[in-house]
């Protein structure tokens, strides 16, 4: 049985890879102390060098000199596999925090806008570009804009790998992130699997709740080949990525302006908003709550997914200007 004391070590471990993870530079224990703030977690400087001293005899950590430390990639597949327990909750935690980092202003058309992030192999690019433009012609994405980096660039945060052609995508919680902006309370409680049929919503065949899943449900759906996107464009039946979520019913007229707002701006994602207390393609709603549905960002990427060009993809994964999206038609 493994002691409390055990446990809290191996908690701080964990949260110190989670830092320099996050990071795309070495941190020094100063820093690391700071931002573990942000996980509940409080160590002097001092503590976390004993830490790390730890952590760098087990081949988790490297040190980079007067720099600081770097994660290995021994301590990155740890990351992977870290306590199920701790990773519980997990996805409802980026949500929130990721809508907190969202700044766009529809009214200025500036500021910080959620982005998916998805590695396609360099050689294969031009083909996914292809296949992906079915959906993005066909509407189904939050927006039609999108940025790239190639290997060793930044999209965000985020540094692009060897050999691998970066494309961001907007995530639908810009619509979290905005409503927020606006004091509009939004409870996200799952994503899915949206059956499509005559163009019109049906049903949700698979769902993921986020409070319960220490996975991202759009990279869980895509990973098991559960979507149908080039059904729905080319016979308007099939299966898309979908994310459910409700609203407090006296704040439905606000939303609808805000969404209109953002459709203005080139940001859709809102695929259909239900009645107060009513059920909304059979899931139903909370007393004096109005559901939503939102598409998926990954949607588009999930068409080359099932034309068989492979992506590494990493929803909900940074913020990324206004200003540096384009048109994903000028990337044809």
């Amino acid at each position: 049985m493994i002691g409390s004391s055990s446990v809290d070590v191996e908690r701080k471990v964990i949260a110190i890879l989670k830092v320099l993870n996050d990071s795309p530079q070495p941190l020094g224990a100063r820093v690391i102390a700071h931002e573990l703030k942000d996980y509940g977690i409080s160590l002097t400087e001092r503590a976390v060098r004993y830490h790390l001293k730890l952590m760098d005899e087990r081949g988790l950590t490297y040190p980079m000199g007067r720099d600081g430390r770097v994660i290995a990639p021994l301590g990155a597949e740890e990351l992977r596999s870290a306590l199920v327990r701790d990773k519980v909750g997990f996805i409802i935690e980026r949500i929130e925090l990721l809508a907190f980092n969202t700044t766009f202003d529809p009214h200025t058309r500036t500021g910080q806008v959620p982005i998916n992030i998805s590695f396609f192999p360099k050689q294969r690019f031009g083909e996914a570009l292809q296949a992906m433009k079915e959906a993005f012609t066909a509407g189904l994405c939050v927006s039609d804009l999108v940025a790239t980096a190639s290997e060793g660039q930044k999209l965000g945060a985020v540094i692009v790998p060897q050999g691998k052609v970066g494309l961001a995508t907007v995530c639908s919680i810009i619509i979290n992130g905005v409503l927020l902006k606006a004091g509009i309370p939004m409870d996200s409680r799952f994503g899915g699997i949206l059956q499509i049929r005559n163009n019109k919503p049906l049903r949700f065949t698979d769902i993921i709740h986020y409070s319960g899943s220490s996975l991202d449900p759009s990279e869980a759906f895509i990973r098991a080949k559960m979507t149908d996107v080039c059904g729905v464009v080319r016979r308007g039946e099939g299966k898309l990525l979908a994310n459910f979520r409700e609203i407090p019913s006296a704040c439905k007229p606000i939303v609808e302006e805000v969404v209109a707002k953002l459709n203005e701006a080139g940001f859709r994602g809102l695929i259909t908003m239900g009645d107060v207390s009513e059920p909304i393609c059979e899931i139903p709603v909370s007393l004096n709550r109005v559901g939503m549905l939102l598409l998926g960002g990954l949607t588009p990427v999930a068409v080359a997914e099932e034309q068989g060009i492979s992506a590494d993809s990493h929803a909900m994964s940074a913020v990324i200007e206004y200003q540096k999206l384009v048109k994903f038609g000028d990337l044809l």
